[in-house]
C-alpha cells in the first residue's frame, strides 16, 4: 500500500475552505513573517501572494507629506496580494506585518493557473477574501470621517483580537496613531477612556483585552458591520 502524506490542516480560512486545494499544496511555501516585514511595496508587481495562518498584515497608503494611514488589515481570514487575482498586477499601497506570524507564500502565476483549472471555484473562493477586504476598506473610510477616536480604537482592537485570537497585543502609541490616522496624544487619551471603563489594560507597547463584550459596546457600529460580513462570507 502506497504511503500517503497526511492532509494539512489550515488555520487560514480561505485555504481551509477552498475546493481542490490539493492542486495548490505542492506550491505552498511555509514562511515566517517578522514584525514590520514588507510583503508588497506601493507600485510593486504582485508576483507572490501570502496566506497568513497567524499574525496580521496592515495595508497602508502614504500621502505626499509622508503621513500614512491604515486602510485595511488581513489575517487568517484572507490573503495578501489581492491585485493578482483582479488583473491589476500592481499593489497600490504598502502591505507589511503589523503583528509577526507565519503562513504560506504562493506564486501569483500558479494561483491564476490553478484557478482556471477548477471551473472557477478556486477563483470564487479567493474573491470572497477580496469582498471582505473591500467591505472593510469602505467602512474604514467612512469610520475615519464620522466617528470619534474612542469608538474607532475599540473597532480596531476588536478586529485585531478576532484575527490574533489572543487577549494580549503588542502595539506602541506611535503605531496606533499611524493606524488610526491621528497623533500619539489623542491615542493615549482614547486608550485611557477604554482603560478607565475596565475594557482594556494599556501600558507602554502593550494592550490587553479585559472585557470583550464591553469593548464591543464601546466600539463604533463599523466593527459589527464588517464583522458580520466576514461571518456571512464564512471567513471568521
Amino acid at each position: 500500500m502506497a504511503f500517503q502524506e497526511p492532509q494539512r490542516i489550515y488555520r487560514n480560512s480561505l485555504l481551509a475552505s477552498c475546493p481542490d486545494i490539493e492542486g495548490l499544496e505542492a506550491h505552498l511555501s511555509p514562511r515566517i513573517f517578522k514584525l514590520n516585514q514588507t510583503l508588497h511595496d506601493p507600485g510593486q508587481k504582485v508576483d507572490t501572494v501570502y496566506f497568513l495562518e497567524n499574525g496580521i498584515c496592515s495595508v497602508v497608503v502614504t500621502m505626499e507629506n509622508g503621513k500614512s494611514i491604515e486602510v485595511g488589515i488581513i489575517g487568517r481570514e484572507g490573503f495578501v496580494g489581492m491585485p493578482a487575482v483582479l488583473g491589476a498586477d500592481h499593489s497600490p499601497g504598502r502591505s507589511f506585518m503589523q503583528f509577526a506570524g507565519h503562513g504560506y507564500a504562493l506564486s501569483a502565476k500558479v494561483l491564476l493557473e490553478e484557478s482556471r483549472g477548477t471551473a472557477g471555484e478556486l477563483l470564487l473562493c479567493m474573491l470572497r477574501g477580496v469582498q471582505g477586504l473591500m467591505t472593510q476598506t469602505a467602512q474604514t473610510a467612512a469610520c475615519n470621517r464620522v466617528h470619534e477616536l474612542t469608538g474607532r480604537l475599540g473597532r480596531w482592537l476588536l478586529m485585531c483580537h478576532d484575527r490574533m485570537q489572543a487577549d494580549d497585543l503588542t502595539i506602541t502609541h506611535e503605531f496606533l496613531a499611524i493606524m488610526l490616522g491621528t497623533n500619539r496624544s489623542s491615542v493615549t487619551m482614547a486608550a485611557r477612556v477604554l482603560q478607565k471603563a475596565g475594557l482594556i489594560e494599556y501600558s507602554r507597547g502593550h494592550v490587553r483585552i479585559e472585557n470583550r463584550k464591553g469593548l464591543e459596546k464601546a466600539a463604533c457600529e463599523c466593527y459589527s458591520i464588517v464583522h458580520q460580513e466576514y461571518v456571512r462570507l464564512k471567513l471568521l
